[in-house]
């Protein structure tokens, strides 16, 4: 691996010119591919194998006209100082605002009369109209959400209440200011660090090509796969930081080849060769651990995770390619005014001690106690992971300046707060008189359980034999009481079936979100467990050793519930919640977990595999194992140190999303990225690795495991010992047995 690398950097270094040229063409291609596309994100939810999902489809079978996936939104309206909508005046401003709404677009198929229907609110002070579109909502324009919007306001003008919820209605746009101040302050991380300009621009420089491939791609291939509206985001969000982070590591490698004497051309071989195969190493545990998402069988979070793993892929291949390119072209301006500095920083003999040396020493010194502590520490902060409740955002988690917030509300306090997750049960059988008679019991049991407000007569589809009955529930859609609700009604609906051989499901947005925390949380121990093995293995073939890798995913279990329990406490029991601009506490996004676990792998591993590498490189030279921890730090933990920050600060700029899901992804990656590089890797890793032992490998197992040479062995002469012998070693730094 080493070697080739090294062969790669060398090239792309000399011929330089070359490089830069594949990659713009790359670039210009994808760019043309995403412009030609007409594919647009989907905002569709479907749960293979689940009840919800299997209901769904039966009523796109049976009740074609009534799914036809339309845009839609309810506008709900309220009269003035309590006044009765009915009355004179409000009616009066009711129909010419819904008026207003049916003129704003030609292609909007119905707007429902709510004095005709009956959905006036009991103490007649609220009602709501629903607005169906002949088109789905991807294919509104501007000009038709504007014109919706504005017609609302002239309701607002008119003296009532005004509020709409539903996909026709415009969405408040997501402001890029958190995500610039936070590539900003990865910039300003990168001038301290490498005190050059042209060594810090030139990861932003990388990391913007490899993210604008990688966008630009998922944007053509949307065509051919569903895309969910977050893909994108999470695919920019890992861009970014793995993108810089990669290539932070390989300049950084490069400055300390030149310090050590070597010329230019050599230095970006080297470079490529060590900390390049640490880069390829580490890109492919993130991206098959986002591929790994698969396993779940759910197809936003394959989409998802397969996008986030080519952006991941792209980073590794810019990381090995352009960027030795650039510092062809950079030259000496990268080694910036301090190479004196940097020479002596990187010199394993003498100089002026680190903050990292002083913090590896003091751990060095009490392992023990900087065990327990970092332990028992993370520990406390993964407490309230024991609480955690899945649930998927709803128009109830929106800020409460928005139009679908404020309707939410109003819907609930006027109707109940049932009326905002009303159920769906559908009743078929292929004989229609049967399934009469089916669903006429059904809804008079449904309507006696405890929790209900109201059930619907049965509505039959043309053939006759498949009913829809709604089902509104007392509580809110994502109470406990409304899950127990969907229970009791499908053991209702097993026992109809057991007895008249009539199939009856739950569905609809309450239901399928139930299903989906199910699945989740039946998903999350097998992927927990896949992704803890494959970490062992990965890190088998990279260190050849059994004590690192073990150690190295109890760390990642320990980040991955520390970072958990932050995220249950501050978007589950609203701990600083006002601090993130959280408006509403609630269920934790049933993505967000399994998303955690595996992006939070990956990074573990990134950190494991750039700062161990440089420990296990030096042991592999002679050095005894306490020399190599304290020698691997010198090297390589300010680099890591710095590629934390950097990651930090751009999952943090993510805090500032509206949308709830990646709100809480950037939180949690944030937090988990702080918990794992400074108390897994810095403190834990050097405090449990003392001691030979934790470099062997079993004869026989050691004959089995390739010999990969990430630490660039091969390239520096050196020679790695028997893996199951005691190392004797003579002031020389030779290895004797």
């Amino acid at each position: 691996m080493a070697t080739l690398l090294y062969r790669i950097g060398r090239f792309a270094f000399r011929r330089r010119g070359l490089a830069v040229l594949l990659w713009a063409v790359v670039l210009g291609a994808a760019g043309a591919a995403a412009v030609s596309t007409t594919s647009t994100n989907t905002t569709g939810l479907t749960l293979p194998g689940t009840e919800s999902q299997r209901a769904v489809d039966l009523l796109d079978e049976k009740f074609p006209a009534v799914n036809a996936d339309g845009a839609s939104a309810t506008v709900v309206l309220r009269a003035p100082g309590g006044q009765d909508i009915a009355d004179a005046g409000p009616k009066k401003a009711v129909t010419a605002t819904l008026k207003g709404i049916r003129d704003s677009s030609s292609r909007i198929a119905d707007v429902s009369d709510p004095f005709a229907d009956g959905t006036v609110s009991e103490d007649s002070t609220t009602a709501y109209a629903q607005v169906t579109y002949t088109v789905k909502e991807t294919a509104l324009t501007d000009a038709e959400y504007d014109g919706i919007d504005r017609a609302m306001e002239a309701g607002r003008d008119r003296g009532l209440t005004v509020e709409g919820t539903g996909d026709a209605l415009p969405v408040a746009g997501e402001s890029s200011t958190p995500e610039i101040i936070g590539f900003a302050l990865a910039g300003v991380i990168l001038v301290i660090t490498f005190g050059s300009l042209a060594a810090a621009g030139l990861p932003l420089v990388t990391v913007l090509l490899g993210v604008g491939v990688s966008l630009a791609a998922i944007t053509a291939l949307g065509s051919v796969f569903d895309m969910d509206g977050n893909t994108s985001m999470l695919a920019l969000m890992l861009g970014i930081a793995v993108g810089i982070d990669y290539a932070l590591f390989i300049v950084s490698r490069y400055r300390a080849e030149r310090a050590a004497g070597h010329d230019a051309p050599e230095a970006a071989a080297r470079a490529n060769g060590t900390a390049g195969s640490a880069v390829v190493f580490a890109g492919l545990t993130v991206a098959i651990a986002l591929a790994g998402l698969t396993v779940v069988n759910l197809p936003v979070l394959t989409t998802m995770g397969l996008a986030a793993a080519g952006a991941v892929a792209v980073a590794v291949l810019v990381a090995i390619t352009l960027v030795p390119a650039l510092l062809g072209f950079a030259g000496d301006r990268v080694l910036g005014r301090s190479r004196r500095r940097t020479a002596a920083h990187t010199s394993p003999v003498t100089g002026k001690r680190t903050v990292a040396q002083r913090w590896v020493g003091l751990v060095l010194r009490r392992p023990v106690a900087a065990l327990l502590v970092s332990v028992i520490g993370l520990g406390a902060v993964a407490l309230p992971v024991s609480g955690l409740k899945l649930g998927l955002p709803d128009d109830g988690t929106q800020p409460t300046s928005t139009t679908q917030r404020r309707a939410y509300d109003m819907l609930a306090e006027s109707f109940g707060p049932g009326f905002n997750g009303p159920l769906t049960v559908t009743v078929d059988d292929s004989e229609p008189r049967a399934a009469h008679d089916a669903a006429d019991s059904l809804a008079e049991d449904i309507g006696k359980l405890p929790d209900v407000a109201a059930v619907t007569p049965a509505t039959f589809n043309e053939a006759g034999d498949t009913a829809v009955l709604t089902v509104v529930p007392k509580s809110g859609p994502s109470s406990d009481a409304t899950k127990d609700l969907v229970t009791a009604i499908r053991t209702l609906a097993a026992g109809t079936e057991a007895d008249t051989g009539t199939r009856s499901m739950v569905t609809g947005a309450t239901a399928l979100n139930i299903d989906m925390s199910d699945k989740f949380s039946g998903a999350m121990a097998p992927y927990l467990t896949l992704v803890v093995v494959l970490a062992f293995l990965v890190l088998i073939l990279v260190f050849r050793s059994l004590l690192v890798p073990l150690k190295a995913a109890f760390g990642f279990l320990l980040s991955v519930l520390a970072a958990l329990g932050a995220v249950v406490a501050v978007f589950q029991w609203g701990w600083l919640a006002g601090l993130i601009g959280l408006g509403q506490t609630g269920p934790v996004t049933s993505l967000m977990p399994i998303l955690l676990v595996g992006i939070v792998f990956g990074l573990a591993m990134d950190y494991q595999v750039f700062l161990v590498t440089r420990i296990r490189e030096a042991y592999v030279h002679g050095a005894d194992a306490r020399t190599a921890i304290e020698s691997g730090f010198r090297s390589s933990a300010t680099v890591v140190t710095a590629a934390a920050l950097i990651m930090i600060m751009v999952f943090t700029g993510f805090v500032g999303s509206h949308d709830l899901t990646i709100k809480s992804i950037g939180f949690g990656l944030a937090v988990a990225v702080a918990c794992d590089a400074f108390v897994v890797r810095m403190t834990i890793v050097p405090a449990a690795l003392l001691g030979d032992r934790a470099w062997r490998l079993p004869r026989r197992l050691d004959r089995l495991v390739p010999d990969v040479d990430i630490e660039g062995g091969k390239l520096t002469g050196g020679v790695r010992p028997p893996s199951d012998r005691t190392l004797v070693l003579t002031r020389s730094g030779t290895a004797q047995r």
